[in-house]
């Protein structure tokens, strides 16, 4: 997507990018350095690439889908988010919410659906023990998926 930069004498200190009529518009300060800017442009693009792909991946749907076919927990929630930089997905078992890192949003499906999988089964088992490990392989790629996200690390957080 094209990106089209705007320098403003009124911003002192934030820049923001949206999406205007297909073009990523980002504002900046007019005297911000062109150095400090292009980290800016470069984390905002990502961070809108990553929610365009999440927004493709009805991940309600595919929660729903899991649940019924592995006979996991329905969440009460699930929602994509972008402030988890350390983790994949996140669960809390008590009001019933999933979150799913938008990071993920460019990995194969499978993998995707894995990590609903993993949180799903964290509303029925808050640890990692034995019972829980049971759920997460009713996954038939869960093997797979493990190795897949194990190879991506969390190198994926720099982006």
């Amino acid at each position: 997507m094209e990106v089209e930069i705007v320098r403003s004498a009124r911003r002192r200190k934030t820049v923001e990018a949206r999406v205007v009529n297909g073009v990523i518009r980002v504002t900046a300060p007019e005297r911000m350095p062109e150095e400090q800017l292009r980290r800016h442009v470069d984390t905002l693009v990502a961070k809108l690439e990553r929610r365009r792909l999440a927004a493709e991946i009805d991940v309600e749907a595919r929660a729903a889908a899991l649940s019924a076919e592995l006979r996991l927990p329905k969440p009460k929630s699930i929602r994509w988010v972008d402030n988890q930089g350390s983790r994949w997905g996140s669960c809390s078992p008590a009001d019933g919410a999933v979150r799913i890192s938008s990071r993920l949003a460019r990995f194969p499906r499978w993998v995707v659906d894995y990590v609903i999988v993993h949180e799903l089964a964290h509303l029925s088992e808050g640890g990692h023990g034995p019972q829980f490990w049971a759920l997460v392989d009713r996954y038939p790629k869960a093997e797979r998926a493990r190795g897949y996200l194990m190879a991506k690390g969390m190198d994926e957080a720099a982006d």
